[in-house]
């Protein structure tokens, strides 16, 4: 299995997390302010509640950094593994006021990063034994972009451009401002890195051989169905990669993928993906004098 370790130097995971406990925490947590023995240690058990892909272990190891530099965050599985109903994600070791404040924010993030990665494994097992790329959108919460397509990348498939500032996509609404395909590729090329390939969608057969004449280095098929998918391939034959997207479903993958297409972009990948179920059990911890 191949590990997935997310990378959280950047600042925005804690970005985040902090936006995250000013609207739960805000100016305090009123639930355990006056609970005895609150700051005794305690230990926090994360486990699943369904059959589940794991992601976000280290956002969530995260939040309890946040609150806590000294705690113990010890996964018991890692990023990317199949686990099923009843396993224990990680075990926590802190003040018994640091696990109940970071609960939730922990498991929030937890719970919809999974989801997603359980979600997009599902469409990437259906493709198994094909060489097609299954890549997400941009279509993702704002603010938590970084966080979704990694979760995209853990479940198996890939990341299509991060925003706008690092990928050609010329789309119906830019061809339109520029007045056809061929200005709008000509306006790019002379003006990007001959290292920055540009993407063209189109929805018919004319505007496939407008962005073939205009040299789009990929040619996306939008909406189209099976038969008209199977001809733009054919008259493409070879001199772009092809992708498809728009309508595309979990019952429509095979299909898809059998046209000859190159890549598969589905928006679903993260708009449509459900939090799964995570439930975290916390205890005073046991001391050495226990038996």
């Amino acid at each position: 299995m191949t590990k997935h370790v997310f990378d959280i130097s950047s600042g925005r995971v804690d970005h985040l997390i902090e936006m995250a406990f000013e609207e739960d925490i805000g100016p305090g947590d009123v639930s355990t302010a006056y609970i005895e023995g609150i700051y005794r240690q305690g230990q926090g058990r994360i486990m699943a509640k369904q059959d589940l892909v794991v992601a976000g272990l280290d956002v969530a190891r995260r939040v309890f950094e946040k609150l806590d530099p000294h705690v113990v965050f010890s996964g018991q599985c890692a990023d990317g593994e199949e686990i099923k109903k009843g396993r224990v994600m990680a075990e926590v070791r802190c003040s018994l006021k640091v696990l109940l404040m970071g609960e939730r924010t922990a498991l929030n993030f937890l719970q919809r990063l999974s989801g997603i990665a359980t979600h997009v494994r599902a469409y990437v097992n259906l493709l198994s034994g094909t060489f097609v790329r299954l890549v997400d959108t941009r279509k993702t919460l704002p603010g938590w972009r970084v966080l979704e397509k990694y979760a995209v990348r853990v479940g198996g498939a890939h990341n299509h451009r991060m925003g706008l500032f690092d990928g050609v996509l010329l789309k119906d609404n830019h061809i339109a401002a520029a007045g056809g395909i061929a200005r709008a590729v000509d306006a790019v090329r002379g003006n990007v890195s001959h290292l920055c390939r540009i993407e063209v969608e189109v929805t018919n057969m004319d505007e496939v051989a407008q962005a073939i004449n205009a040299g789009a280095d990929i040619i996306m098929l939008d909406n189209m169905n099976t038969d008209e998918i199977r001809e733009a391939v054919g008259m493409i034959n070879g001199r772009a990669e092809v992708e498809v997207s728009g309508g595309v479903v979990k019952d429509r993958l095979r299909e898809l993928a059998d046209t000859g297409v190159d890549i598969i972009s589905a928006g679903a990948l993260t708009h449509s993906a459900v939090a799964v179920d995570i439930s975290m059990k916390i205890a005073p911890a046991a001391s050495s004098t226990d038996t």
